[in-house]
């Protein structure tokens, strides 16, 4: 079954590219998936097909037809799920650190994804295509902590809304390197893709996105910290960009971190604390917490020590 959606661009909207445009507007849908819309005719404005390219002008009425998901060739695997809370159109999932959310080169197993498929039966959002489905927003593999996951299209389009809209509640906790002087404050800094490794990202003007990160110190000890970080937006790898952005990245990133890696973390010290939102049917807000886990807690006391 198809799903079409309508829009009309307001005065301000003018001159963007439509494929940006529709990334930052149609849930679920990034702007790889908005380029591939255009290029098979699924994105009409004022019932004309347009290319990827076409620059918005104020008033065009765009409509974005997202395809039915193809048959998953993604196999159910019975991986064990801790799972926090469950109905009929949602489910919050505390994923263990070393995950992977969803496949992709070098992890076609294993994943989330395969664990929920069996899970769930199947009966999973399509939105987000044959490789995602379910999956609202994601956390890095390294990354523990609560992930919420939508069982049908009309969970996930509201979800995502909220998503959009900063109403959805997602704070972490970290320990990052050296003394964070503020006892708290805000990181507003656009990111996007790094210029030359491709597998980055950074803080850059050029080809990025608005995101903003609100933290407050926990504690501090002998060469490290313990914030608490609230994420108003959701951009990749934010939280780990902007803390090394500040000079002060997460203790055990191997990515955005010094080169002498503590190795014991097995990645960067970041959990997915607490999670809140809407509930889409039944219009209460639901608040999760997750316990911080061994590794972090082991750590922890590592530095009181």
């Amino acid at each position: 079954m198809l799903n079409k959606l309508q829009f009309e661009i307001p005065m301000e909207d003018a001159t963007v590219r439509i494929d940006k445009w529709i990334a930052g507007h149609a849930p679920g849908i990034t702007r790889t998936a908005a380029q591939r819309l255009c290029d098979e005719n699924m994105v009409l404005v004022c019932g004309k097909a347009v290319g990827k390219n076409y620059k918005l002008r104020p008033g065009d009425m765009l409509e974005v037809t997202i395809p039915a998901p193809q048959e998953l060739d993604i196999a159910p695997q019975d991986i064990p799920l801790e799972i926090i809370y469950q109905d009929s159109d949602l489910l919050v999932v505390n994923k263990p650190k070393g995950m992977v959310v969803h496949p992709a080169a070098g992890n076609y197993d294993g994943t989330m994804v395969n664990a929920l498929l069996h899970h769930c039966k199947g009966d999973l959002s399509g939105i987000n295509g044959v490789i995602r489905p379910g999956i609202v927003h994601r956390i890095d593999k390294n990354t523990s902590g609560l992930l919420i996951v939508a069982k049908n299209d009309k969970a996930h389009t509201a979800l995502a809304a909220q998503i959009k809209a900063h109403t959805f509640t997602r704070i972490y906790e970290t320990v990052v390197y050296g003394n964070v002087k503020q006892d708290s404050g805000t990181i507003d800094a656009p990111i996007g893709r790094h210029p030359t490794n491709r597998k980055k990202m950074c803080v850059i003007e050029k080809n990025s996105r608005n995101a903003v990160t609100h933290f407050e110190v926990l504690a501090r000890y002998n060469g490290f910290t313990h914030l608490l970080c609230r994420l108003e937006t959701g951009r990749t790898h934010q939280i780990r960009v902007h803390l090394a952005y500040i000079g002060h990245p997460v203790a055990g990133d191997e990515v955005y971190g010094p080169k002498k890696v503590i190795k014991s973390l097995e990645g960067q010290c970041l959990h997915a604390r607490v999670i809140g939102f809407i509930h889409p049917t039944t219009g209460e807000y639901l608040e999760f917490t997750s316990d911080l886990p061994n590794y972090f807690i082991d750590f922890l006391n590592t530095l009181r020590q």
